[in-house]
């Protein structure tokens, strides 16, 4: 198993943090007083020796994480409530870790991707079955989590972690194929910002090519729309060209990179965020 960062209250916000990430990720602001929150988490940085602090706030916030030396790498208009804009900022004690290798392969990804905007895709063949996922599929689900991804930032690879996100927050799609599951994806609800993360998603390698990723989202905007949700949002590996040309295919638009973010497949990777209003 995977030594996974650690979620926990800080200071009455949310935040992940650990080694696997090398990094915190504030996932929450407390709406208590924040005007020392940012310097707290650069000492906490610190004391931990980690290399980023990455941080999701309210656009009202932003001044505040400014003046600490925080700088904005992305945003998604109408996150909170579908009014507020969500700032995404980064915050670097190694200023390697803001330096990327592969600036110029990540723009051609994302200039194809937008090039790729409302093109045409293919119906889902008949022998594809495209479905919600129940806790019966758990252990199917681990298995293609294990496959896809050699790491990755949440524990998708521990089937009690599945669980228990199932019976919290989280929706889970899959493709099928004669009873076997060949691609999942997920969202995560908050229905305290009326926002939903599409994300999680994974194709057996066997079975790429078909879009899967692309009917998957379709399905689970229809799912979402139920849920009283203002607006999505994807944070999506910048070096990978299917994915960020299914959310621009899907009428997602781009809301910025944040660099070096992530550790997915092995090795940490910038992201791309891209959003969409249902407002």
């Amino acid at each position: 198993m995977l030594l996974q960062d650690k979620v926990e209250n800080f200071k009455g916000s949310i935040i992940q943090h650990g080694h696997l990430n090398d990094r915190i990720y504030l996932m929450q602001l407390s709406s208590l007083s924040t005007t020392t929150l940012p310097y707290d988490l650069i000492h906490l940085a610190e004391s931990k020796k980690y290399s980023k602090i990455f941080a999701k706030i309210p656009e009202k916030d932003l001044k505040i994480f400014l003046s600490a030396g925080f700088l904005e790498e992305a945003m998604v208009p109408g996150f909170f409530s579908g009014y507020e804009k969500a700032i995404f900022m980064g915050w670097y004690l190694n200023p390697g870790r803001s330096k990327e290798s592969n600036i110029d392969n990540m723009e051609n990804i994302l200039r194809v991707a937008l090039k790729k905007r409302e093109t045409h895709i293919s119906c889902l063949e008949n022998r594809f079955v495209l479905r919600k996922c129940t806790m019966t599929d758990v252990s199917s689900m681990v298995k293609v989590y294990r496959e896809v991804f050699p790491s990755y930032p949440f524990p998708i690879h521990d089937p009690d972690y599945l669980l228990k996100t199932m019976q919290d927050h989280f929706n889970y799609f899959g493709v099928e194929i004669d009873g076997k599951l060949v691609a999942i994806s997920s969202t995560e609800i908050d229905p305290n910002t009326t926002s939903a993360e599409m994300t999680d998603f994974a194709t057996l390698p066997g079975f790429r090519g078909n879009n899967f990723a692309y009917h998957l989202l379709a399905l689970m905007e229809d799912e979402i729309r139920k849920e009283n949700i203002k607006t999505v949002y994807t944070i999506a590996r910048s070096l990978s060209l299917g994915m960020n040309i299914t959310f621009s295919k899907s009428g997602y638009q781009f809301g910025g990179r944040l660099k070096n973010n992530t550790n997915i497949s092995g090795r940490i990777e910038s992201m791309n965020v891209w959003y969409k209003s249902f407002k």
